[in-house]
């Protein structure tokens, strides 16, 4: 069975019980929530991707479903450079932390947006894994949790980083 990307037939996010939208997946295969620049789409703030080779090929049989957070937040690509300040990912979904350009412009709500974004897609989906992009400021896990990937471990989600 070829990888196949999100575009289903049937409406998944329709009404229904969460195994009526699981039955929507062909062959019943896990949804894998994936880091667009890791499958080769460029979204990353440079405009560019981090594609890894061989993952698409890895996860054969799953619904692989690219997700760029920054994107479903609303900043356009390329964008700006992004750090989290004075704390982690869960920080600023605590409102205890920002995230900044480094021309100090806040960025904080189109992290949080993106982050709700990617975790209901997750859950519309049934979503049980997600390979984010590791150093990001929203999907990574190192150096400290972004702050995509804290709100999709706070949901209970599956959550590792490649690239």
């Amino acid at each position: 069975m070829s990888p196949v990307w999100f575009s289903a037939p049937v409406d998944p996010c329709s009404s229904g019980s969460e195994a009526d939208r699981h039955a929507h997946w062909a062959g019943g295969g896990p949804v894998i929530l994936v880091s667009a620049c890791l499958a080769g789409i460029a979204c990353r703030y440079d405009g560019a991707s981090r594609p890894v080779q061989g993952l698409i090929t890895s996860l054969q049989g799953s619904w692989i479903v690219p997700v760029c957070p920054e994107q479903l937040g609303g900043l356009p690509t390329p964008r700006p450079a992004a750090e989290i300040r004075n704390g982690d990912g869960f920080d600023v979904i605590e409102g205890e932390a920002a995230v900044m350009t480094e021309a100090g412009m806040d960025v904080t709500e189109h992290f949080l947006r993106g982050a709700e974004q990617a975790s209901l897609i997750a859950r519309k989906l049934g979503g049980i894994r997600c390979i984010l992009k590791s150093g990001s400021p929203s999907c990574g896990l190192t150096p400290a949790p972004g702050v995509t990937a804290a709100r999709l471990l706070l949901d209970g989600y599956d959550v590792e980083e490649l690239g």
